[in-house]
């Protein structure tokens, strides 16, 4: 969207901040203002990775961070992360994603399964994007499920989630640290297996398969409440367990290493970074600017 000329913004409620009623600018695109304690652990992983192309608010209204950014920023494209029951915005095309390893959320609403609308409300999707095909147990069945509930009105188009990078978590604290990013763990120093995994997220053991099918012996693995904010006692414990089976390193994810600036590990640590790979990005792209075509 920002390379068809748009000055696109990032609108997010920021679940597990500081202070859920504030509106904070996590960034203008240009320079990153707020942690991940003040903005939220995906908004500021989010301005990170979009310096150049977005800026990101944190706001439970939305409505009125949008306005915000329209006087302040400029802003004449909105992203909403985590939107499709935010119905007081009215939305040009709406994506939603469906989590191959636990595609239903257990089929409940929250607070007892993890849906937040009834499978029913997919029928608004105007595009469906599976996430983790790799991980479906039968990917043919999902998205023919998906279409059904959609009325084969949307798209629905797969992702699978590829290593990119693995990177030391604090570069000046661990030795021939050239050598440890790579895009293959076999290049990772070989005493540095077997590890340790851990994560805060919405569905960590889909981020310890993804680790064993990188190839790596996990012989142990922690998994803390999504959003979870890291203490020095929580890492303290953690590499104290892997130690004890044996680990030679901790793995984590991107969204984790944003808190865990300023805390020490008694074992060297590595974020993995990922990226999604489409099965037809092309028409990704189509229906992106197409939504677009019709706003200019």
């Amino acid at each position: 969207v920002a390379r068809e000329g748009f000055r696109v913004c990032i609108l997010t409620r920021g679940y597990g901040r500081a202070n859920a009623r504030a509106r904070v600018v996590v960034s203008d695109g240009v320079t990153v203002f707020a942690d991940a304690h003040e903005g939220g652990d995906e908004p500021r992983l989010l301005a990170e990775k979009l310096l150049g192309a977005a800026s990101v608010v944190s706001d439970g209204d939305r409505v009125a961070a949008g306005r915000w950014a329209q006087e302040n920023l400029s802003s004449d494209a909105f992203i909403l992360d985590d939107g499709f029951q935010h119905l007081r915005i009215a939305r040009d095309l709406d994506i939603v994603t469906v989590d191959a390893a636990n595609p239903w959320g257990g089929g409940q609403l929250l607070p007892r399964g993890r849906l937040r609308e009834p499978l029913k409300h997919l029928s608004r999707a105007d595009l469906i994007v599976i996430t983790r095909a790799e991980l479906a147990t039968d990917l043919a069945a999902l998205r023919a499920e998906a279409e059904r509930l959609n009325g084969k009105r949307a798209a629905v188009l797969t992702t699978t989630t590829r290593t990119i990078d693995v990177r030391p978590l604090d570069p000046s604290m661990l030795p021939n640290t050239d050598a440890l990013s790579s895009h293959h763990p076999t290049s990772l120093p070989r005493f540095q297996q077997p590890v340790g995994a851990f994560c805060a997220l919405g569905n960590p053991q889909a981020f310890f398969e993804h680790l064993r099918r990188d190839g790596y012996d996990l012989n142990h693995t922690r998994a803390f409440t999504d959003h979870h904010r890291y203490t020095q006692h929580d890492v303290e414990d953690l590499a104290r367990e892997a130690r004890e089976r044996g680990a030679r390193a901790l793995l984590t994810t991107a969204k984790d290493a944003v808190k865990l600036g300023g805390l020490h590990f008694a074992l060297p640590c590595y974020v993995v970074e990922i990226a999604l790979e489409f099965d037809d990005e092309v028409r990704l792209l189509a229906i992106v600017r197409e939504t677009i075509s019709r706003r200019k």
